[in-house]
Formats: structure tokens, sequence, C-alpha cells
């Protein structure tokens, strides 16, 4: 067969149903190979950056790797963002792109970018885990082996194979198999590290609080993180990436903690007046990023200690002068807590008081800051509102996708996802528009839910031609675009700052709504409050997808009054 043919059948042996791709002249070959590969959907997106987008939300929503299959050059420069995003945020996402055949090197060919001229396996280098460019057909295989292996191998990222056009024509002599991956997604934990840090606690205090990261979003974790926090009454915050990793209607949830965090979350975290901060925080899969650490707050300093366990050395060791490192996952260690007598004998004491602690911080106040915000009859409209709106019309197994921009505070403070696995964002790059795309990844991933995407204007000025792409395939997406007519988070920053950072940071109120509907979307435009049930009632009652422009007014303040708290309190010289 093929090298084409080779590389999509090695894709489907290894459980990949889909491949996102902006067809072009390097990647030719690999159209007659689709057509023989049939249980490979191709999926083609607007943008080679939508393209790898989409990958990457299939990959997270998959808990597995996805592919995307672009030109080299033009076609992965536009992909080098999405690259930069999976590699910040340790997703497995596979890019393959088409070169020139090897003996055309350097020769002027048209979109020539091998290593004789521009180089484009260097230039995506210190954005991937590994970039080869496969030299001869008889080492496809090999390649992809390593590709494979290294998608997975700790702490995970995107990997570039660069297939040169006499490589993709070239015959493959080696048989087809799945690649044996499995034993790089192993659970591991230093067990000794976890024993040493638990003989040390001994009886642990009554205000212990464990703090979920996307490490336990993985596998089996969240049941594992259930079952740790309903045995000994233990409260659960997580980051954003983590969001609903316990359920947030679970008694024992106190939401997000860090950027537009809860309030629970931010009294039990944080040492404050209210005297009401844990001794001991367990943090299972958190990297402690600027973010998800309140800007790596002084506060943050549990008397009993902070256990930081990861499957990545690299991304520990954030909070140095407060961590206890615990090398390994979230699932293995907290298996090994649910397994462990000692741990019993440690945390089953404090039961009851750490009860009646969680009951002292709900009487702290409301869960979320400003929870009247989510009735608000203001208009133009508050974003609280159309989100609290959209929950409440939407199905609990929704899966939510969030943007980037000050849309990402009010989503992220004011949804509640009721399941794990069920929110997504790519919180730690922070690309504009990712939703958008990603969103396409997710639905053919998990199709049988209704996705939403929450995102801004200027976000849909970057990637929301995409919205076509999921048109194109009928998937059942809302996109609520929380429309202010400006570039939000830079304008609450700027537009005190004088009339030209105003003007720079406010865009044109386009019609969404007329766009998409353009593009083969059910859409409505809703300015006030008591039109936005309606308007969804009507779109959501045709085959998706579906788009809300939601006119909002750009001067409401996110819902983040602690984090610039923290920023302006905090000194490099602490």
């Amino acid at each position: 067969m093929k090298g084409t043919e080779f590389l999509l059948r090695s894709l489907v042996a290894d459980g990949v149903r889909h491949l996102f791709l902006v067809p072009g002249g390097l990647v030719d070959p690999f159209l007659p190979a689709l057509e023989t590969v049939r249980e490979l959907r191709p999926i083609v997106a607007a943008h080679e950056g939508g393209a790898a987008f989409m990958a990457d939300g299939y990959a997270r929503a998959r808990g597995s790797f996805g592919v995307a299959l672009v030109i080299g050059g033009p076609g992965l420069g536009n992909a080098v963002t999405a690259m930069v995003s999976a590699d910040t945020d340790s997703v497995p996402l596979l890019v393959i792109s088409g070169e020139v055949a090897n003996w055309m090197e350097g020769l002027g060919s048209f979109q020539d970018a091998s290593a004789g001229t521009i180089d484009d396996v260097s230039l995506v280098r210190s954005v991937s885990r590994w970039s080869y460019s496969v030299p001869d057909v008889r080492l496809l295989h090999h390649a992809y082996e390593r590709a494979l292996k290294t998608l997975f191998d700790l702490p995970g990222g995107p990997v570039h194979l660069s297939v040169p056009e006499d490589v993709q024509e070239g015959e493959v002599t080696v048989e087809v198999r799945a690649e044996p991956t499995a034993f790089l997604r192993q659970e591991l934990l230093d067990i000794e590290a976890a024993k040493s840090w638990l003989a040390g606690v001994g009886i642990a205090p009554a205000r212990t609080v464990l703090l979920a990261g996307p490490g336990a979003h993985q596998g089996q974790a969240a049941e594992s993180l259930r079952q740790a926090a309903e045995r000994w009454a233990l409260p659960v915050a997580s980051t954003l990436q983590a969001k609903g990793a316990l359920p947030e209607d679970h008694p024992l949830s106190l939401g997000i903690f860090g950027y537009a965090g809860t309030r629970h979350a931010t009294v039990a975290l944080l040492q404050s007046d209210a005297g009401l901060a844990a001794d001991l925080v367990v943090s299972l899969g958190a990297g402690m990023n600027e973010r998800d650490s309140m800007h790596w707050s002084s506060r943050l300093a549990p008397s009993c200690g902070f256990v930081e366990v990861s499957s990545s050395s690299v991304r520990m060791g954030a909070l140095p002068d407060r961590s206890t490192p615990v090398l390994g996952h979230a699932d293995a260690f907290l298996r090994w807590l649910l397994a462990s007598s000692e741990a019993e004998s440690a945390l089953r004491p404090g039961i009851a008081e750490r009860r009646a602690w969680l009951e002292q911080i709900r009487a702290s106040g409301t869960r979320l800051y400003e929870p009247e915000t989510t009735a608000s009859d203001a208009v133009p409209l508050h974003p609280a509102r159309v989100i609290a709106e959209v929950r409440r019309l939407l199905p609990a197994s929704t899966v939510a996708l969030c943007d980037s921009g000050a849309h990402r505070a009010f989503a992220c403070h004011y949804w509640e996802a009721v399941a794990p696995g069920t929110y997504f964002s790519a919180a730690g790059m922070g690309p504009m528009g990712w939703a958008i795309p990603a969103a396409v990844g997710t639905s053919l991933a998990m199709p049988d839910r209704i996705h939403v995407v929450f995102t801004g204007d200027g976000c849909m000025r970057m990637h929301g031609l995409e919205i076509a792409t999921a048109a194109r395939y009928r998937l059942p997406i809302l996109y609520v675009v929380l429309n202010n007519a400006a570039l939000g988070n830079v304008w609450l920053r700027a537009h005190s700052k004088g009339e030209i950072p105003d003007e720079l940071t406010r865009l044109p109120d386009h019609d969404w709504a007329g766009v998409a509907t353009g593009l083969g979307l059910a859409a409505a435009s809703v300015r006030r409050p008591e039109e936005i049930a309606p308007a969804l009632e009507r779109i959501l009652g045709t085959p998706g997808p579906w788009l809300l422009d939601a006119k909002c007014d750009r001067a409401y303040p996110t819902p983040i009054d602690p984090w610039r708290e923290a920023i302006a309190s905090w000194s490099y010289h602490e």
C-alpha cells in the first residue's frame, strides 16, 4: 500500500475516527487514500488553525489524541498557534504536513518549506514534543511509531510529522498494526513519597481540602475524586481546566479557585480575616500556574502543608517554598489513598469537624459573587443573565467550551458544570477563537450531547468562520456570542487611560446572527433579557448548529475581584 494509506489505516488501528484537514496540493495524495479508508471520516475546516484546534478539542473530549492534516509552509504556519496551545495544555495533537518530494528540496518548487528552504520542521520544533521529516518511505512506520509514543510520553503534547510527496506515494511493505501505547498511559505513583507525606501528616487536620487540576479529569480520576471526597467529607475546589471534575452541584463542591473563582473556594484556600482557610491542601494534577494559584498568592499558605501531586515533574514547584511534591497521576494517588488504612486513620477523625467547617464556608456568603446579575433586567444585556438562561434551557449533559476574553470570566464563574468532562477551555495560552473550532472536535467525539460555546465578538473575528464547518456537518453546537462591541478584557483595562486606548479596543457592532444565517445556522439576535428564552427555544427547535448573538454592555466588570486584589498586593520580593 502507499504511504498515505498506511498512515490513514494506522490512525484507524489506533482508534482515530476523524481527521481534520484543509486540502491542498502538498497533501493531494491523501484524498484518494481517504476514498479507500472509509473508517476515517475527513472533516474539512476553513483554516489550518481551525483544523488543528478541532483536533485539539477532539483529543480533550476523547481522552486520546487528535490529528490534523495540512500542507507544509503556509498550512503548517497557520497551525502553529494551535500547537502552542496544545503544548501549554499537554494535549496530544498530531499534525501531519505534506511537503515537496525529497529530491525537489531547495529547487524553488511552489510552497517548498523543506530543510532546503525555510525548514518548517525546525519552525515548529520549539512548540512540539517532536518534529520530524520522513526522508524515505521505508522509515515511515518507524516515524509513526515514535510519533505515537511521544504523544503519550509525559507530560504529553503536540507532535509534527512532515511527509514529503515521494514518501506519500511510496510503497510501504510492513503491515499496519495498533501501536502498543497502553503502557505509556499507565497511572504511575511514587508510593514511597506518598507514604512519607502521609506519615508526616499523622492525623490530618479537619480543615483539609482537595484542589482538583486537569490531572483529576483524566481516566477514572473524577470517579476516584468523588469517592474520596464522600468517604472523608473532603471539600473539593478545582482549577479552571478541571471545572466539573466533582460536579458543581455536589454538596462538597466549592467551585473554581483562582481566576474568576467562587467565593467559597477563595475563602477555603486563602488566608483571610474570615479565618476559614484550610490547614492542609492536596493539589491533584494542578500545575499551580499564575491563574490557578491566584497569582501565586502568598495567602495560599496552609499551616499544615500544600501537597502537590502531579504526573509531570516539570509542571511541579510553582510554589517551591510551600509545597511537598508527590510524583504521580491523580487517579493513582486517589486510589492508593482510598485503599490505605493509614489514610483512613488520618482522615476519618476529622469528618464531623470538617462538615461543620464546610457549613461555616457556606455561611460566609453566597457561593458566587454578585449572583443577582444572573437575574439582571439591564439593557444592554448582562453576560451573567445570558449564561444563566442558557444553563436553564440546555440539558444537564451539555458540554461547554469557553473562549478567551472577558466572557471566560463570566462563563467560568456563572456556568454550572454538573458532570466531569463537560467543560473545556484552552486556559494555558488562551488563544482567542479556540473554542469555536474546538467544539467541532468535541462534538464529533461526544456526538450524543449538545455542545455550547461561550465566545466573544473579538474571538469571532479570528476563527468565527469555523461555524460554517459546524453547519456543513450539521453538528449540535450552540454558539453564544457575548457581543459587547469590544475586545472586552483589554477594553476594561484600557478605556480609562485615554481616547486612543478606548478607541483601539472597541469593535464594530457586527450582526453575527446575520453572518451565521448566511453560513447555514439557525440564529437569533437578542438585546433584552425577556428575548433570550424565546429566541433560544425557537432556534433550538431546528436542526443544529445554532448561534445566539447577545448584545451585552462592555462596561460590566468581570467577577474577578479576589484576582485583582492578589495582583495589587503581589511582589516579586515576597
